[in-house]
């Protein structure tokens, strides 16, 4: 069988899952395949598997045509039902959502998105989301919808042991947007480096999808926090050299923090957990499948940033607490996000459309 996935752009959680899945699905004779309408800073992460970029309507045909894919798998992008139907792809679509930003978003696009659905998808999929599922039970009740989590292979993205950075390291990763909730990360460094003087933050994001007027105020909220000697930004790091990073941030005594107002699956949280980076996160519905308060993770309410630095706090400064989470986080990452389960899903679901 033969699949096809395809999204805007090759960035950030999307690339990283598509990638990965890519890879397993070929272990049970799935052969998949990415196409992505504009370049992203994705593609310098090595793959093994065909990967196409263009938007053009001539080069995507002869790619549906050459490819004779039995399934495509849209992530987000609904339109492009009809589009392929016009350049001759005849067999099965699915439309999948990894995440809307805001649920007033997400109601929006997928309420515009009910003709194309009820005319040619052959099903739905997400990672497990309350606010999605609800969605998708209310505007789409005859659709076939399958959820499952998204898959992690913590066998080649895992904890490497590095040199002890001299000071605790407290990082944020994502799209200067406002849903991803940097100003909060911000805030919450602020007020626990009056407990840690030395901390650290790291910033990790890619440049190429920032919005020109949120960095304004991304530098105009840094200036005013007087923040400037304690953050370090890191524009498109190779995925491959991420599980570094998330290391030393864990073997700092630091943390990776999860800001966002509402997420999907996020492939970032995983990867964190799988290199013994405690997480604290938002209860932001996806993350609550991987961090369980004082289990694999810490959580605290979305703008409680008070209650942010006590649960930072405790998890930085109580050692028993924090190696616990740490090793609970690794073994929730094998039993329930590796990547046979995940393949025995999708093939469940390639069964069943």
């Amino acid at each position: 069988m033969k699949v096809l996935f395809v999204f805007f752009v090759p960035s950030g959680g999307v690339e990283t899952l598509n990638r990965q899945r890519c890879e397993a699905l070929r272990n049970y004779g799935i052969h998949a395949s990415c196409l992505y309408y504009s370049w992203g800073s994705g593609l310098q992460n090595a793959a093994d598997f065909p990967i196409y970029i263009t938007n053009e309507d001539d080069e995507i045909k002869k790619i549906l045509d050459e490819g004779q894919y039995n399934v495509v798998v849209v992530i987000t992008d609904h339109h492009t039902f009809p589009r392929f139907r016009n350049l001759g792809y005849n067999g099965k679509f699915i439309l999948e959502i990894q995440g809307f930003g805001s649920r007033e978003m997400a109601q929006s696009q997928l309420t515009e998105a009910l003709p194309f659905v009820n005319q040619y998808a052959s099903g739905l999929l997400h990672p497990p989301t309350p606010y999605i599922e609800e969605i998708f039970q209310t505007i789409y009740p005859h659709v076939p919808r399958f959820y499952f989590p998204n898959c992690f292979n913590s066998e080649t993205f895992k904890y490497q042991e590095q040199p002890k950075p001299d000071h605790p390291i407290i990082a944020w990763l994502g799209r200067m947007e406002d849903n991803k909730n940097w100003r909060e990360f911000l805030n919450i460094g602020y007020q626990l480096s009056y407990y840690i003087p030395n901390l650290e933050m790291w910033m990790f994001e890619d440049k190429n999808l920032s919005i020109p007027s949120e960095r304004e105020k991304f530098m105009q909220v840094i200036s005013q926090l007087r923040l400037e000697d304690n953050l370090v930004l890191h524009s498109n790091v190779p995925n491959v050299q991420m599980q570094y990073y998330y290391s030393s941030i864990g073997d700092s005594g630091g943390l990776m923090c999860s800001t966002s107002k509402v997420e999907g699956g996020p492939l970032s949280v995983l990867e964190a957990m799988s290199c013994r980076c405690p997480v604290l996160a938002t209860h932001s519905d996806g993350v609550a499948v991987s961090i369980r308060h004082n289990d694999t993770g810490k959580n605290y309410n979305l703008g409680d940033v008070p209650g942010a630095v006590t649960e930072a706090l405790e998890l930085m400064q109580d050692t028993v607490l924090r190696e616990r989470i740490r090793d609970n986080a690794q073994a929730l990452l094998l039993t329930e996000f590796n990547t046979d389960v995940y393949c025995r899903n999708f093939i469940h679901m390639l069964y069943n459309i």
